[in-house]
């Protein structure tokens, strides 16, 4: 149906809309049950419309939603004849429109008037989804049977009612199952929420004139983005980037990627990415489509609505078999990196088209840090901490220490919550001097964090990356120092892993992680040397960094500058 836009109205509706999906997204905060969701936040929140298009997205995992779209295909083809109000479907099954296991996908279907309107949708990691190992997040599974149980789209609630029979065997194949559970719950909620939200949104304005700005919403975020793209010149750039390992050898993976602007589209294609790996690395392609829209639209200006139409104005394409777009068996858990590394790619080739826009690389996406067994009673424990670094330094900033990575929106668990929760103590968790890459605008600082292990044993599941291939700079910025693991053993013995780990840890055994800082932006020697006293003063930078990455004297003691020992090694002089 097409209505008669009045501008007002349609801004309060698309501002009603947002507000609808960041109070969904509350509503899952309030009434989680797991740290991974509660305070690390990896959830996600967004409205579709009755033809299942994505018109609104809350301020969560920006990563998670535009792998919406094809999720929500799956549901509409299953369930498109079947649905009635208080239903509830979930999936989970990467290659049935999921993205990893631990990513159960919620959809419910919102009915006025008895008829369908819209759908609520509500993305949450859980703390387990049962597998080989707690967490199910490992990154040496080598298919994905081995990763937990697969949700195909099936009714969790139908009517109101939940479904007993789904909710024992998720229940019976999970090792925490009150958190899943409870989890679940919070999805659940969540969505009612929004439901009933909806619900009033529509009693004011009417099904089909809402159903109308529904359409219009993506119309308009379409044509903002195909005239932002319009202004950027035609050509083909190009950029690689890599993810050090598989962990199964030395050889590293290359992502590559080549946007060809035409008109007011793009193509994005990652031909000569790496073929899918034996290891859980591999990103389906919904979640690489939306690692790319996600980037594209970092590069845009203006106040463009995060809705489906911005995808519209953009074409992927990546290699069947590839890292990027697996085919069965391949294991999945871990694509979370790959999809970081997707961005830095991205990011690359979009800084040769707006440079002014995009940062340097940061940290290389989060480190996945997965502890679990049994507390000395016998219950079962499993802490997924997601540690959150840095950004590369901007076109005009310096980049941000202890942030989620630009792609994501996470945060850092609390130590409080860790030591509380869990036989675990945390005993280093501080930004690393020097660890930033030099740039006329500096990137971020690194984080270490170490865990000692109090229970009698407990597995580590260890994700991190750039080791080897450092968050690179941008317009003679420098790249980053990069990552480190190490065990600390009961001894004190020390002992370096690899960035990607499976292994069994004792009681007093400690794992120490040292993250990547951001890479630099800019030349290092143009950087204003008040800035670089002001980094050594707050113990950022030590003065050596100062004087062999900015050619800056900086007396240790006073924080003040040696401006005669500067000119001197910067070449210039001055006046005395």
């Amino acid at each position: 149906m097409k209505i008669s836009m009045d501008p007002v109205t349609f801004a309060v509706v698309k501002n009603g809309l947002d507000a609808i999906v960041d109070e969904m997204a509350y509503t899952v905060l309030r009434t989680a049950r797991s740290e991974i969701v509660k305070d690390v936040m990896d959830y996600s929140a967004a409205i579709c419309d009755r033809e299942g298009r994505m018109v609104a997205q809350a301020k969560t995992i920006a990563l998670h939603l535009g792998a919406v779209p094809e999720a929500m295909q799956v549901v509409l083809d299953r369930y498109a004849e079947t649905l009635s109000e208080g239903d509830a479907i979930i999936l989970n099954d990467p290659y049935q429109g999921g993205m990893h296991l631990p990513d159960i996908f919620m959809f419910m279907p919102v009915f006025f008037a008895g008829e369908l309107l819209a759908f609520t949708v509500v993305i949450c990691h859980h703390t387990d989804v049962g597998g080989r190992v707690p967490g199910s997040n490992a990154s040496d599974s080598t298919e994905i049977f081995q990763e937990g149980i697969r949700i195909p789209a099936l009714k969790l609630f139908e009517g109101g009612e939940p479904n007993s029979t789904l909710m024992r065997l998720v229940a019976t194949n999970v090792r925490l199952p009150d958190r899943v559970i409870g989890d679940l719950k919070a999805q659940y909620a969540a969505c009612r929420t929004g439901e009933i939200e909806l619900g009033q949104l529509a009693s004011r304005y009417g099904a089909e004139e809402l159903a109308g700005h529904f359409s219009e919403l993506l119309d308009y975020a379409e044509r903002m983005t195909r005239e932002e793209i319009a202004s950027w010149p035609d050509g083909t750039y190009q950029f690689e980037d890599f993810i050090d390992d598989d962990g199964f050898s030395d050889t590293p993976l290359p992502i590559r990627v080549a946007i060809t602007v035409q008109g007011s589209g793009v193509t994005v294609d990652y031909d000569g990415s790496s073929p899918q790996v034996a290891a859980a690395l591999n990103s389906t392609k919904s979640y690489t489509n939306s690692c790319t829209y996600l980037s594209v639209r970092c590069a845009l200006k203006g106040d463009i609505p995060n809705n489906a139409g911005v995808f519209r104005a953009i074409t992927v394409r990546a290699p069947k078999a590839s890292i990027l777009n697996p085919v069965l068996p391949a294991a999945c858990a871990a694509r979370a990196l790959t999809g970081y590394r997707v961005v830095d790619t991205m990011f690359g080739a979009l800084s040769k088209i707006v440079p002014d826009r995009l940062p340097a690389a940061g940290e290389g996406g989060n480190t996945v840090v997965c502890l679990g067994g049994y507390r000395d009673d016998g219950s079962p424990f499993i802490i997924v901490d997601m540690i959150c670094g840095a950004w590369g330094g901007r076109p005009d900033k310096d980049g941000i220490e202890g942030i989620t990575n630009p792609s994501q929106n996470l945060s850092n668990t609390p130590i409080e919550t860790l030591e509380s929760q869990h036989p675990v103590r945390v005993e280093e968790y501080a930004l690393v001097p020097d660890s930033c890459g030099a740039g006329r605008w500096r990137g971020g600082l690194g984080l270490s964090r170490s865990y000692r292990v109090l229970s009698e044993e407990a597995g580590l599941q260890l994700r991190a990356d750039r080791m080897r291939f450092r968050p690179y700079g941008l317009q003679g910025g420098g790249s980053a120092p990069g990552s480190r693991n190490t065990l600390i053993g009961v001894d004190g013995s020390v002992e370096p892993l690899p960035s990607k780990i499976n292994r069994r840890m004792v009681r007093g055994e400690m794992v120490h992680h040292v993250q990547s800082g951001g890479g630099g932006f800019g030349d290092p020697m143009v950087r204003d040397p008040e800035l670089v006293a002001n980094d050594v003063w707050n113990e950022k930078i030590t003065v050596d960094y100062a004087r062999q990455q900015h050619g800056v004297v900086v007396d240790a003691d006073s924080g003040h500058i040696d401006h005669v020992g500067t000119a001197a090694l910067r070449n210039i002089t001055v006046e005395v």
